[in-house]
């Protein structure tokens, strides 16, 4: 799902170096829109929570744009425009506010995520939170920083000893995650739900949460949070199997001690 770390070169460095800067300019951008929130259209997706306002769609663009504008041949995967093939083996995928109900209800739990995947697999990962200005970022066998400072995910032996990031899904029954929860709080665990996927993904890179778990989440929300994790130390579940990349997968993300707890738990 990863890709090798000796197939990292200067074509995809010089990707990751452009991401840092639009991803940037970009959330410089979503910052506005969030502040002046209240003169935004919201429309309704498919899904009853699913939600979209044209900050989406205009951030969107200005990664896409910001990307093409270097790599003209690369294939984009984004949540608002979907998918266009590229002339090569290059395929960016993005989300360009992942948490947007957050976002529009005032609340600071949403992100800008962007993947890069050659060859179907993921060479490197970026998330900004624009409201505290962290950048999350991870390449192929370099590690995983905030803001360029070097982080690891926690090593902890059970659930009791940290806090679990949970998502929902309206894709897929709440048993799934009514009966994860019992079990996580039977056996002494604690968990938050922030709204966003790549955020919390993030956070287990970071070293904040010992795991996320969401039945269903789509490959946009958090290929650029897997890879931030397993170059963190921690362990992903085999999210691409089947269709994960274009009709999503469950997600499963933990300490590495912890991954047989949580498999069974989750029956992952």
């Amino acid at each position: 799902m990863f890709l090798d770390p000796k197939f990292v070169n200067a074509d995809i460095l010089s990707r990751a170096d452009q991401t840092e800067r639009v991803i940037r300019v970009a959330g410089a951008q979503a910052l506005d829109y969030f502040n002046n929130r209240d003169q935004l259209v919201v429309e309704t997706k498919m899904e009853p929570q699913d939600v979209v306002s044209i900050a989406d769609r205009n951030v969107e663009v200005t990664i896409i744009e910001g990307l093409q504008a270097h790599f003209s041949e690369d294939g984009f995967l984004g949540e608002e425009q979907g998918i266009t093939k590229g002339n090569n083996n290059f395929l960016w995928v993005i989300d360009p506010i992942d948490g947007t109900a957050c976002f529009l209800n005032g609340m600071h739990s949403w992100c800008l995520s962007v993947a890069l995947m050659v060859d179907n697999k993921i060479a490197f990962g970026f998330v900004f939170d624009p409201n505290t200005n962290e950048l999350f970022s991870a390449i192929a066998g370099q590690g995983c920083f905030v803001n360029g400072q070097k982080v690891t995910a926690l090593k902890v032996n059970s659930v009791k000893e940290g806090v679990m990031g949970v998502g929902t899904s309206q894709r897929v029954s709440s048993s799934f995650c009514i009966t994860f929860l019992e079990q996580l709080l039977d056996q002494g665990g604690m968990f938050i739900r922030n709204g966003s996927g790549a955020l919390m993904l993030a956070y287990v890179a970071a070293g904040r949460l010992i795991g996320y778990y969401e039945p269903h989440i789509n490959s946009w929300d958090c290929l650029a949070g897997l890879i931030m994790v397993n170059e963190a130390g921690g362990w992903t579940n085999h999210f691409l199997e089947g269709e994960g990349l274009l009709k999503g997968n469950p997600l499963l993300v933990s300490s590495t001690n912890l991954k047989d707890q949580l498999k069974v738990m989750t029956s992952l």
